[in-house]
Formats: C-alpha cells, sequence, structure tokens
C-alpha cells in the first residue's frame, strides 16, 4: 500500500479528479436531452438554482473521494488511469440510467451495474464508498435536474435506495463471484432487495394500484432494473480490463489458461520453466489462502514470474539435457544471462499489454539476492575477494505480500528438487532455511509481511511441497507377457 505521493502526484491526482468530475458533468447536462420535454435552454434558465444545485453537490462529492482516497488508498491517487475509471464508469451508468428512463421507465434503470462493476477492479470498502457516492449524486440528479421525476418524487428516493442498498448487496455477493454463470445467480438474488424497495416505496404510492400497475410498474421493471444491471456488467467489464488492465476473476482465470499467449509460448520453448511455474503457482495459491491474499492473484503470479526465460531458456537448468552451456561461459557472463531473466519478463509482459502487477512480480521475485553457484565459481577462479553485489540480481525486493510468497515459493520449489530425502522434516528445515536467509538479508523490508504469515507461509509450503513430491510403493520388477494371461 502506497503511504506517500509526490508532489508531482498530488498535482496529477487533483487535476485528474477535477477533469473526471467535468466529465461526469458534461455527461449528465447531456442526459437533460433525454430526460426533458421542453427546450433545454428554457429548462436551464427557469432552473438555475437547481442546476447550481446540481454543480455544487457534483463538486462536494468529488472532494469527499479525493479526501477519501487521500487517507485510504493512496493508490488510486496514484494513478491518473484509476481516477478516469472511476468517471468513466459513472458517466456511462448515468447515460445508460437516463435512457432507460426516458424510453422504458425510471424504475428500469440499472441500479446496481456500478456496485457490480466496482467490486471486480476495487476492494470492498473502496467499492462501497463508490457506490454510495454515486447514489447520492443520481438522487440529486433526479430531484433537481431529471423533469420526468417531478412530478413522482418517490421514484427518485426508490431509485436512490435500489442504487445503495442493492449495491451494497452486490458488493458483498460478487466479491465471491468466479465465474460468469455465477454472475447471473448473483444478479437473481439481487432482485430481492430491489422487490422489497420498490413495493415499500411505489405500492403505497400508486396513484391507482391495480393489477397492470403491479405487473409492470412493479414487477416488470424490478425484473428489468437486474436484467440491465447483469447484461451491462458482461458486456462493459471486458471493456475496463482491456482498456485499464484490471486483474478481475474472469482475467486472471483467462490469463492462467493454456491458451494464453505468454503461457503457450512458455510450454512450447522452455518446458522445464512451465512445469516449474504451475506447481509455484499451486504453492502462492495456497500461501495466499492461508495468510487472506487474493489466491487467484497469487496463482497468475506463479505462472508468470519467470516468462523472462523464454529469451534464453536453454540458460536455466531445468530446460538443459545432459550439456549445461554455462560451464562454456565465464561466471560473469553466466551472471549477466541469469539476471536479466527478471527484467526479460517484465518487459514481455509488459509488451503484451498485460496489468503492470504481474510485470512487478516478475522482476521482484529474486529480490537483490545474490547468485551463489556463480559467485562461489568466481572465487574459486580469482586470486582475491569479490565483490557480492556483482554477482546478485538488481532487485528490487518484493513490495507485496504476492510478491514475498513468490519469492519464497519459486526458491523453495527449485532448492526440494535437490533433496534425496523429502520428508517433511528435511523439507520443513530447507524452507525454514530458505526464509532465514532472506530475512537476513533483508529482503522483505520493503512490503508489509508479518513474521507470523511467513511462519505460515513456510509450514504451507512444506504441506503442499510434501504432497508434490510424495513417495511411492515401489513396483516389483517382473515381466508380464501375453503368455501369462
Amino acid at each position: 500500500m502506497k503511504s506517500k505521493l509526490t508532489n508531482r502526484e498530488i498535482f496529477r491526482s487533483v487535476i485528474s479528479f477535477l477533469f473526471g468530475m467535468l466529465i461526469f458533468a458534461a455527461v449528465l447536462f447531456a442526459t437533460l436531452f433525454l430526460t426533458q420535454t421542453g427546450n433545454i435552454i428554457d429548462y436551464v434558465v427557469a432552473n438555475v438554482d437547481n442546476v447550481v444545485t446540481v454543480a455544487v453537490t457534483l463538486f462536494v462529492m468529488t472532494a469527499i473521494a479525493f479526501t477519501y482516497f487521500w487517507f485510504e488508498n493512496k493508490e488510486v491517487l496514484a494513478k491518473c488511469s484509476r481516477i478516469f475509471e472511476i468517471f468513466i464508469l459513472f458517466s456511462i451508468s448515468a447515460v445508460v440510467s437516463a435512457l432507460v428512463g426516458r424510453y422504458i421507465h425510471p424504475v428500469a434503470r440499472p441500479g446496481s451495474f456500478v456496485a457490480m462493476t466496482l467490486i471486480m477492479i476495487f476492494n470492498r470498502r473502496d467499492a462501497i464508498f463508490l457506490n454510495t457516492i454515486y447514489a447520492i449524486a443520481m438522487l440529486v440528479v433526479d430531484r433537481y435536474a431529471n423533469s420526468l421525476l417531478t412530478s413522482v418524487v418517490y421514484i427518485s428516493y426508490a431509485g436512490f435506495l435500489s442504487t445503495f442498498c442493492t449495491g451494497i448487496v452486490a458488493i458483498f455477493i460478487f466479491k465471491n463471484v468466479k465465474t460468469r454463470l455465477g454472475s447471473v445467480m448473483a444478479a437473481l438474488v439481487l432482485l430481492v432487495p430491489v422487490l422489497i424497495i420498490n413495493a415499500a416505496i411505489l405500492l403505497p404510492n400508486a396513484a391507482n394500484l391495480t393489477l397492470t400497475y403491479f405487473f409492470t410498474d412493479f414487477l416488470l421493471y424490478s425484473v428489468l432494473d437486474c436484467l440491465f444491471s447483469v447484461l451491462l456488467f458482461f458486456f462493459l467489464l471486458p471493456m475496463f480490463e482491456m482498456i485499464f488492465k484490471n486483474l478481475t476473476p474472469f482475467r486472471l482465470r483467462e490469463l492462467t489458461s493454456e491458451n494464453a499467449k505468454i503461457i503457450k509460448l512458455l510450454k512450447a520453448n522452455a518446458l522445464g520453466t512451465y512445469n516449474h511455474s504451475v506447481v509455484v503457482a499451486q504453492l502462492a495459491e495456497a500461501c495466499a489462502a492461508a495468510i487472506g491474499e487474493d489466491p487467484e492473484l497469487a496463482r497468475a503470479a506463479g505462472y508468470y514470474h519467470d516468462v523472462g526465460k523464454i529469451k534464453n531458456p536453454e540458460m536455466f537448468s531445468e530446460n538443459q539435457g545432459d550439456v549445461n552451456i554455462h560451464q562454456q561461459l565465464t561466471p560473469e557472463l553466466s551472471v549477466d544471462i541469469i539476471r536479466s531473466h527478471t527484467r526479460d519478463g517484465a518487459k514481455l509482459i509488459k509488451k503484451n499489454h498485460l496489468p503492470d502487477f504481474l510485470a512487478d512480480v516478475a522482476v521482484e521475485h529474486h529480490g537483490t539476492l545474490p547468485i551463489k553457484y556463480f559467485y562461489a565459481k568466481a572465487l574459486k577462479m580469482s586470486d582475491g575477494e569479490l565483490r557480492m553485489g556483482s554477482y546478485s540480481y538488481n532487485g528490487p525486493t518484493p513490495t507485496t505480500k504476492i510478491a514475498a510468497i513468490i519469492m519464497i515459493a519459486d526458491a523453495s520449489e527449485a532448492a526440494s528438487r535437490s533433496l534425496s530425502d523429502r520428508s517433511a522434516e528435511k523439507v520443513e528445515a530447507l524452507v525454514k532455511g530458505l526464509i532465514e536467509e532472506r530475512i537476513n538479508l533483508d529482503q522483505f523490508a520493503d512490503c508489509d509481511i508479518t513474521m507470523r504469515e511467513l511462519s505460515i507461509i513456510a509450514m504451507t509450503v512444506v504441506t503442499q511441497l510434501t504432497g508434490v513430491y510424495h513417495s511411492r510403493v515401489q513396483y516389483p520388477k517382473l515381466t508380464v507377457s501375453n503368455k501369462r494371461r
């Protein structure tokens, strides 16, 4: 989590928020063409006070949002794309709501779409806050700038409660949704609070409560609310994933499938590294779940942490046969080749427009650790002492818990392959030794991982590795032929 912003980042975030607010305000003004029946200029002149109220509200809501992220999540302020993502989402929802309200019915507006999308691209706390901001903003717009609702004020309150309450429910439900079908099932659950809210507000205020009103203005439009929300979610979420590189559960599963471009390259050109990455991904997923991190994100990081080895696969032991090319190279050249795979991996990830988080893990998972094999080889070939930094990775050290998990899982999986005795005791001693070494070398100084979490990770890795490399019953040496059958 980012704790401080540079002066440049502060300036950019303020400008981005103001510019985003202006975009949202312009979109809301444009929706007047859809939400009022007379001339827009005449409407604005006759309702100057209302327009000012909406403008002031938008400014206040924007200031509150900036203040919230200043104290709660400076990561959002550090990236202008994240700020614009918020206002673009709000603007799209406002336009669709205006269209549905104008040509179908205000009750049918997709009230939970914003919340569904927010929980996929932000954490739960941020999603709840932003959904609240959006609900309040739209209430003010409905009350003061939507002439379609001036004679039916109670519908604007129904819309507010539906957006706020159903959005909160959606945030808690969709947080655990991992499949597209699961999204549809969750949308059916959201119909319950929509029906309750609309029944509490619409039915008592109905001028003429008939069966037609019940099945159209109440029941049908409530169903359309949820239907439009989930359809928008399915249609627009992939665009947000692509444009803003969001790591949603759906996107993570696509990135770790056998058909993902870089995974196919890794499997075709560096099969040993691919098999190693599969095991690291399994270890990372289990460790992340054990300490409360995102297991899907850790799994994806495990798959992509070594993709830089695609450039020179034969230079890494897991891809070598009987010939070790490093025997023909100087230690200095070998070190340059070995440590370059972290930077090469980050470049490859960015070149393919994949999320920056995966590139960060690729370049951080070895930190500034020494490459001991070639350092020892160089010592034997030299007369005096050598600077270890010249035989170490360039860093940086892990900045997130998941990057730390990948560092531990990567080293543990590779080292455990050399054990002749893979009993739980031997594996535990190996893993704990690797973690202790990294603590002594300050590899976890830049991430907020605790000693307790490191202990949990160690035991999880041990459990997983002893399961992967378990002993098997030795088969008897017996030749079987068809004559004996």
